[in-house]
């Protein structure tokens, strides 16, 4: 039986009540607005780069505190206050992608601004795939359009074919390969979903075009959409290339792939070990979270059950239904630990649907299949979760320990320095370069213990962060001081 939540009044919002919550969605500019900073002073400093991490790392510890919403929205909600956060949101993502090339195009390539590619701007790109997937749910033909374009920005513009007329048609079953199976991990998913996304939607298009078995050089192969999204994706890239150089084209790449692994994240966790058992999809087919700065943050994608009851519904109405798995964080919280800690999202889902009774624990499976389950989730919960680590993993524990870890950090050193070397002509040794790359790392990694320590100590996720990194500026610019070059 669906049970959807207790529901406001059937009343229409005064004008107070609607900018409130109007303000509250406004932080899904947070990342947008901080990668784009990024960009805009970039290149950087090697002591700078890292503090761009920052609002992430809020947005992470926000996501993964008590702050829920549970409040049901009103059918009477006028849409355009709410599309105008969509169409700035689609704006922001073309000026990143304009400005991550212009940047680079100044910036080599061995350089933390290139880690910071993956965690900020790469971040970023992932957001704005929840920006498309608003788009290429609405019904007119133009906002599907500005979607499919934003999907192309980074490389995926396959997702729209294959999450509308594939994914919401499968989803939950053994033929849908974004669905997570009971037991699966990110690694073994990821693996599984990306090629398998490619190919259903590769058959679903040459369907559409009226011949399974069509060839490439088909004449009807001019109107696949996914050759057209190819080429406008691979478009922009070898436009960027051409314009601004290989540094640009190869953090563009670096970026779309990123947001790739957030996508198949936030996929692996949506559906994890749920099976349909009926011809209709069911809000318990669906994993949701009741986290606020998801909700808010990242235009509802919180409340995925009701999505999927109803594909159409914009972001500012989506509903509650209280029989459905919750997560145990917001999606910022669940792409880390998915990606980072994966065995420690397997042992919480279990739980959760053992609790809830659901998936493969349901009354609904046959007794063969509930008996196998039983058993994988035994051997799940029996894992022993590692305890958190630095940036370079646990402190060493021997001589032989420590060794290995120098010889990491003194390899990094030298292919960072003779990169830098490379790149610049710089007329200051190779050796000299290398001990200030590694005396860098050092640097890292001793702020990074002291964000464990404190974490472990009980404090924030983000107060730690940002304790670390005014140790990172500290001695970042007094190393510059010191010895005159970055």
């Amino acid at each position: 039986m669906t049970t959807i939540a207790p529901s406001l009044d059937d009343a229409r919002l005064a004008p107070g009540e609607l900018l409130q919550i109007w303000v509250r969605h406004l932080s899904s500019l947070l990342i947008p607005l901080s990668s784009l900073a990024f960009l805009w002073t970039g290149p950087h400093a090697w002591y700078i780069a890292p503090l761009f991490m920052l609002p992430v790392i809020y947005a992470l510890s926000i996501d993964s505190s008590d702050s829920v919403e549970l409040r049901q929205p009103l059918a009477t909600t006028p849409a355009w206050p709410f599309d105008l956060i969509v169409y700035v949101l689609t704006a922001l993502q073309f000026v990143m992608i304009y400005q991550l090339a212009v940047m680079f195009s100044h910036q080599g390539f061995f350089s933390v601004d290139t880690v910071m590619v993956i965690v900020v701007v790469g971040g970023n790109s992932g957001f704005s795939i929840i920006t498309a997937h608003e788009l290429i749910h609405r019904k007119r033909p133009w906002e599907q359009w500005l979607g499919r374009l934003l999907l192309a920005t980074v490389l995926q513009e396959h997702f729209f074919t294959e999450h509308l007329r594939g994914h919401h048609a499968r989803v939950g079953q053994d033929d849908d390969p974004a669905t997570a199976r009971f037991g699966e991990t990110y690694r073994d998913f990821y693996k599984r979903t990306v090629p398998g996304q490619i190919d259903s939607a590769w058959r679903l298009e040459k369907k559409r075009l009226g011949d399974p078995d069509m060839g490439l050089f088909d004449a009807r192969m001019l109107h696949n959409r996914l050759l057209h999204g190819a080429m406008i994706g691979w478009g922009i890239g070898i436009a960027i290339l051409v314009a601004f150089g290989v540094v640009p084209f190869i953090v563009f790449l670096m970026q779309a792939f990123m947001a790739s692994r957030l996508l198949e994240a936030v996929n692996y966790f949506e559906h994890w070990g749920l099976r349909r058992k009926t011809r209709n999809v069911r809000p318990v087919d669906s994993w949701d979270t009741h986290s606020w700065f998801t909700y808010y943050g990242l235009t509802g994608l919180s409340r995925h059950a009701d999505h999927h009851a109803e594909q159409t519904r914009p972001y500012q109405q989506l509903r509650i239904f209280e029989e459905v798995p919750i997560l145990p964080t917001g999606y910022v919280g669940m792409v880390d630990m998915v990606i980072g800690r994966n065995d420690e999202f397997r042992q919480h889902a279990v739980r959760e649907l053992q609790r809830r009774e659901l998936g493969p624990f349901s009354s609904e499976t046959p007794a063969e299949e509930r008996e196998a389950a039983e058993q994988t989730a035994r051997e799940i919960l029996a894992i022993k979760l590692p305890q958190p680590t630095g940036f370079f993993g646990p402190m060493p524990r021997d001589a032989a320990d420590w060794l290995r870890r120098i010889a990491i950090i003194a390899g990094i050193a030298f292919v960072t320095a003779a990169g830098v070397t490379w790149e610049t002509g710089s007329d200051a040794s190779l050796l000299a370069r290398t001990a200030l790359h590694g005396w860098i790392l050092c640097v890292f990694w001793a702020a990074t213990r002291i964000r464990i320590g404190h974490v472990l100590k009980g404090g924030t996720e983000g107060v730690a962060w940002t304790m670390a990194m005014s140790v990172l500026v500290a001695l970042g610019a007094l190393t510059s001081a010191v010895v005159g070059f970055a």
